[in-house]
């Protein structure tokens, strides 16, 4: 486990120290993709600052495989792997699957499944079973003497539990490498326990050979030499049943008991879908007879006669301490949100304030969602895209913005150009002799495509009308298509306007096989926002067939 633990951590690494994470230490909030739908509505209003606080993300699953010691702290000692004669150490051991999923930053739910067996033996001598029926050390005449008690239960057990992370509010840093956790829950258990009170030959165990230390020795300071007397005693055939209560529900040869459980817990991050788990659980089962054992010493009345004993005080409880490893799983999603720190956005904010007291770097005058701070030119009209730098975009390198620029791609040898952006150089001979534009380009068509409200997805009728338009232009090579999206009035509305001409162009190009240079890309145009114009390029009008989305996180494919 630990090697495969290494194997996959330093892959996963890699790809966290990649993940483009850059607000917040656990996760860009401005990344869309992260919210669920029917939590957008309060995310885009966050995102527009109409909204104090972020939706909350899209977050992992957990799932994860645990293996360790399984033991019954009862009326009969338990055993380990180091304890446990040779034929019973696999008899000591656990194996558990889970599901676990986050519901907040502490909450979180689990299902768990565990099987396993615990065994054990007593090294004190006991007669506490004498006068008891059902029990199988009197039914097989082990009368009047000391008997050792032992056992061996399979156990399988169902739990549903509520967890609560307890360290990932973090005041003075971002985000945990190690999670510590509290658990508690409900579920079902099946256990079925035999004795081992049979030799190999089916004859009663001779426990007279046990070196018996007398009621005037402590017999704790022999305890070694009688668990190794007895270790070499055993069989480990566990050939009979134990005894059962028979006011409890039976499955077959199992015993079904509701239970509750506790426990605690460590989790040691390994990498972005990858960590380790340390954890110790405590099933409660209300049942004296998980080892098998249920009766006290038998006492000894006052005219020395013997009476059958009275049963035990407290009632078995079941412990499995674990070692878990868990993958994380699920795309579009940040990691399970106990490892997250819900401290990172409220940070952040103080640290950079948004609002009417911030400074300027929390403004953006001119609205084009580049921060004042950083806005080279901040005074940008509305509507016109701008770079990282919060200028209007110039294709040509002419010093002449775009929107404004009347020659969009004036080759160098002609600049400088003038105010409007035009060259120098003169009109070739083919274009002062050529009345209008390319010859045929008339019949390419014009027109304007529906999209629905928020959508960038082209529909079966707007696939139509460009299979005209790819038509016209494949009988005319030397025309090209201007493509205008509708859209100014919001930051949505712009970046709604830039999806659907790239969803248009997209579809003329991958489908349609038409050059992508023969198409101007425009966008923002204060037409109807949930349409896209098209028509036929004006003679010598020129453009870029690309430009970079304006607000890339609202960006809808």
């Amino acid at each position: 486990m630990a090697g495969l633990a290494a194997m996959l951590s330093q892959g996963l690494v890699a790809q966290e120290n990649n993940s483009g994470m850059y607000r917040g230490g656990g996760y860009d909030f401005a990344d869309t993709s992260l919210i669920p739908s029917k939590r957008m509505s309060q995310h885009r209003d966050f995102l527009n600052n109409q909204y104090d606080f972020p939706a909350k993300p899209r977050n992992q699953w957990e799932i994860g495989l645990s293996v360790g010691p399984l033991f019954v702290s009862g009326d009969v000692r338990s055993k380990n792997v180091f304890t446990a004669n040779d034929e019973n150490r696999l008899n000591t051991l656990g194996w558990g699957l889970h599901v676990r999923k986050a519901w907040g930053y502490v909450i979180s739910t689990r299902l768990q499944f565990i099987h396993g067996s615990a065994s054990g033996f007593n090294y004190q001598g006991s007669e506490g079973y004498w006068g008891h029926s059902q029990n199988p050390w009197y039914k097989a005449n082990y009368w009047n003497q000391d008997v050792y008690y032992n056992y061996k239960t399979t156990v399988s057990d169902l739990s549903f539990q509520l967890m609560a992370a307890l360290n990932n509010l973090k005041f003075h840093r971002a985000r945990n490498k190690m999670s510590l956790y509290a658990l508690a829950g409900i579920g079902g258990m099946l256990y079925n326990t035999k004795v081992d009170l049979k030799d190999a030959s089916g004859n009663n165990y001779n426990f007279s050979t046990i070196t018996n230390p007398g009621s005037e020795t402590n017999i704790y300071d022999n305890r070694r030499d009688i668990n190794k007397a007895l270790r070499a005693m055993f069989d480990g055939d566990y050939e009979t049943p134990a005894e059962r209560h028979n006011n409890r529900k039976w499955v077959g040869d199992n015993t079904l008991r509701p239970t509750a459980t506790a426990g605690l817990g460590l989790q040691f991050r390994l990498g972005r879908r990858l960590s380790l788990g340390v954890e110790t659980r405590w099933i409660y089962t209300n049942d004296d007879l998980i080892d098998g054992q249920m009766w006290q010493e038998r006492p000894a009345t006052s005219n020395g006669s013997i009476v059958a004993s009275a049963m035990t005080r407290d009632f078995d409880n079941v412990n499995y301490s674990s070692i878990s490893l868990n993958v994380h799983l699920g795309g579009k999603s940040v990691d399970p949100l106990w490892w997250m720190n819900p401290l990172d956005y409220g940070y952040n904010e103080m640290k950079r304030p948004r609002g009417a007291s911030a400074s300027k770097c929390d403004n953006d005058a001119d609205g084009d969602g580049i921060s004042d701070c950083f806005d080279r030119c901040p005074n940008t009209p509305g509507g016109v895209s701008v770079d990282s730098h919060g200028c209007p975009f110039d294709t040509d390198g002419d010093g002449v913005a775009d929107y404004k620029d009347k020659q969009l791609i004036t080759p160098t040898e002609c600049q400088p150009v003038d105010a409007d952006g035009v060259g120098k150089c003169p009109d070739p001979e083919c274009c002062t002799k050529q009345g209008g534009g390319p010859v045929g380009c008339s019949t390419i068509p014009s027109g304007a495509i529906s999209f629905s409200a928020g959508s960038a997805k082209l529909s079966s009728g707007a696939m139509g009308q460009l299979n005209s338009l790819a038509s016209a232009m494949r009988a005319n090579p030397n025309c090209k298509a201007v493509i205008i999206g509708n859209g100014s009035g919001s930051k949505i509305e712009q970046q709604r306007s830039w999806d659907r001409v790239n969803s248009v162009i997209n579809y003329m190009v991958d489908k349609q096989g038409i050059d992508r240079e023969r198409f101007i890309f425009q966008y923002g145009n204060s037409g109807d926002a949930n349409s896209v114009d098209y028509r036929a390029a004006a003679s010598g009008e020129e453009g870029p067939s690309n430009t970079p989305p304006p607000f890339p996180n609202l960006r809808r494919d």
